[in-house]
């Protein structure tokens, strides 16, 4: 007679077996659970982080989504806002926040300043603010995010709030 050919997969499962398109969806949601349940995890973490720093907001939500996260609540001002986004959007898988948050106490927005290799404080004051001793202004302004004004790191996003 000779062999004959056929799908592995087709057919009756007169055996109990699963086929391979069953195992790979078997693993495919296996791994998106496990996906979903690390992204619960980080936004978590990063409520506490901010909870910790003493960053005042209201009914703070934080939901993850591959590398965007989205952020809701109400922040006591306009400061602490800002610094919550820097919070989730200075952490590491994240590469998006779409802020949903509302302002108590609105006051003028911040600009905001990516940190290029040789950067330092003085010299972002200096391309802001036309003063390098203007630095203190943008590492109070970045407390208590930033603990020493010579520990900034390429990637890094900082508030550059306007002068009074």
């Amino acid at each position: 007679m000779g062999l004959f050919s056929f799908i592995k997969d087709a057919g009756a499962k007169i055996f109990g077996m699963k086929t391979s398109a069953e195992k790979a969806a078997e693993a495919t949601a296996a791994a998106e659970a496990a996906e979903l349940k690390a992204e619960v995890a980080a936004a978590q973490k990063l409520q506490e982080t901010i909870h910790d720093l003493g960053l005042q907001v209201e009914n703070l939500s934080i939901h993850i989504d591959d590398d965007k996260a989205t952020v809701s609540g109400d922040a006591y001002d306009q400061a602490t806002k800002e610094k919550i986004v820097l919070v989730v959007g200075n952490s590491a898988g994240i590469a998006i926040v779409d802020d949903q948050m509302t302002v108590e106490n609105p006051e003028p927005e911040a600009q905001f300043h990516t940190v290029v290799k040789g950067d330092t404080l003085g010299k972002i004051a200096k391309t802001y603010y036309g003063n390098a001793m203007k630095y203190p202004v943008i590492f109070e302004a970045n407390k208590p995010m930033l603990k020493d004004p010579d520990l900034i790191y390429p990637g890094q996003v900082l508030r550059i709030p306007a002068l009074d």
